[in-house]
């Protein structure tokens, strides 16, 4: 559904009034709260911003050394001046990304594809990068781009960049490809290329926490279309016993959707907990849309306020907040 050539949100008729009602004098506060907000006053030394919010906030990288990831980082600048392979190309970028270096990461990425211009890999990784820089129009083009060039077989793992708590990669390229797709066109409220890319996804999530990844996003993705019993259905393969790794927070959304958690549980998110801000943004943002499927848009703008007051501006759920926040405002 588009407005003046804009996607919108496909809302309930309640939801939509609630907006009306309640958007403007909710994002005078956000306002407040984006005014205020900093990124870390040490790192205002940084040459350029890393990224540009859709809110009008930039973010830089830390200055703060990492000594493991400086030294992944060095290890791979060694490796690629003695071989600039692709492979090594996208290990640099990976590692400086890492680093919050996007700038730096698209650039090699850029670089590398002048000279291997049929690496799907490439496109993939420099797709990702773009999506941390919300240019999402660039990132659906890489995204695409890798579609069409990656070998639907056989499935090829990913390496991970940071090992999960199994050391043992899950994921692939061809599931980053098409989950990464549906993420690009689902961040610019273009839903139904976004349930197709995620349907596509669904084919290549080969264990549960693939499932659970893609059967989230694309469970959203229904909701906003208003395909309400399409994305109860999805529901129906997600069950307590699944064997879940990475994917927890995602996990937990699909309980809270299917009734087996309370909505609390999922929002509250111990300060003392690994990664607590991450499991903020990815928790909040479900909560959020949890709310404004029912009808409580108020709630819901609160919520996605608060995941955007988070420090982790990379991670999906912070910027798809973010990308509804600035919806809201249009």
């Amino acid at each position: 559904m588009k407005k003046n050539g804009k996607p919108v949100l496909h809302l309930n008729n309640r939801a939509l009034n609630n907006m009306k009602r309640n958007a403007c004098i909710l994002l005078l506060s956000a306002a407040t709260l984006f005014a205020c907000k900093e990124n870390n006053p040490e790192q205002a030394a940084a040459e350029a911003a890393e990224v540009y919010s859709m809110l009008g906030l930039e973010y830089f990288a830390p200055t703060a050394p990492n000594p493991k990831l400086d030294s992944n980082l060095k290890a791979a600048q060694l490796k690629f001046d003695a071989d600039p392979s692709e492979e090594n190309y996208i290990w640099l970028g990976r590692r400086h990304a890492y680093l919050t270096h996007y700038n730096k990461a698209i650039a090699i990425f850029t670089e590398g594809l002048e000279k291997y211009p049929n690496s799907y890999k490439l496109y993939r990784h420099r797709g990702h990068r773009y999506i941390s820089q919300r240019k999402f129009d660039a990132a659906i083009a890489d995204f695409t781009k890798a579609s069409e060039l990656m070998p639907a077989t056989p499935l090829e793992i990913e390496p991970d960049g940071i090992p999960n708590k199994i050391n043992q990669p899950l994921s692939t390229t061809q599931f980053n490809v098409w989950y990464h797709l549906g993420l690009a066109h689902y961040l610019k409220g273009e839903f139904e290329p976004a349930a197709q890319a995620y349907l596509s996804c669904m084919t290549v999530s080969n264990h549960d926490d693939l499932v659970t990844a893609t059967t989230d996003w694309l469970y959203m993705t229904y909701r906003r279309q208003g395909k309400t019993q399409a994305a109860i259905k999805l529901l129906e393969q997600i069950t307590p016993s699944m064997t879940i790794v990475e994917n927890d927070s995602y996990f937990k959304r699909l309980l809270l959707y299917k009734g087996l958690l309370p909505v609390d549980s999922v929002l509250n998110v111990s300060n003392a907990a690994p990664d607590a801000d991450l499991a903020l943004a990815t928790q909040g943002y479900g909560v959020g849309n949890w709310y404004l499927y029912n009808g409580d848009t108020a709630q819901s703008i609160s919520i996605f306020e608060r995941v955007v007051g988070g420090k982790h501006f990379s991670a999906f759920g912070f910027i798809a907040a973010e990308a509804d926040l600035a919806r809201f405002r249009e």
